[in-house]
């Protein structure tokens, strides 16, 4: 865990539409920072920059790198070894949700979200893991 106080959040989402949806939910509703990338690859980079976060938020299906890829990736790198994430999915089927809980994730939030409640769910989850 890199910090007690959930501000930064490093967002990846392949779909430009639910992207902006979420930045809006989460920066401007919930008055979190947000790093929003495109890609698994893009977020490894941002990462790799010094880009920080206190939480990854990362949707499952995505094309090229997915999302447990992609988290598989940034826990080799030193500054998100151990950063709590949460996945995004319209997968969730119980097996589906322990594949992601057994993978480290403090949570899972289906899609389609209610853009006024996700910071909220966000909030819920990184309370409960603490």
């Amino acid at each position: 865990m890199t910090s007690a106080t959930l501000a930064s959040i490093l967002y990846v989402e392949d779909d430009a539409d639910i992207q902006t949806v979420a930045q809006i939910a989460l920066e401007v509703v919930g008055g979190f920072s947000l790093k929003t990338c495109s890609s698994g690859a893009q977020a490894i980079a941002e990462v790799s920059a010094g880009f920080v976060p206190d939480l990854l938020l990362l949707d499952v299906m995505m094309p090229n790198m997915d999302g447990p890829t992609t988290l598989a990736e940034l826990r080799k790198l030193s500054i998100t070894k151990t950063t709590p994430v949460i996945f995004m999915t319209a997968k969730v089927q119980s097996s589906e949700m322990e594949f992601y809980k057994s993978l480290g994730a403090i949570g899972v939030i289906a899609k389609p979200f209610d853009p006024m409640e996700l910071s909220i769910q966000v909030r819920g989850l990184w309370q409960e893991k603490a």
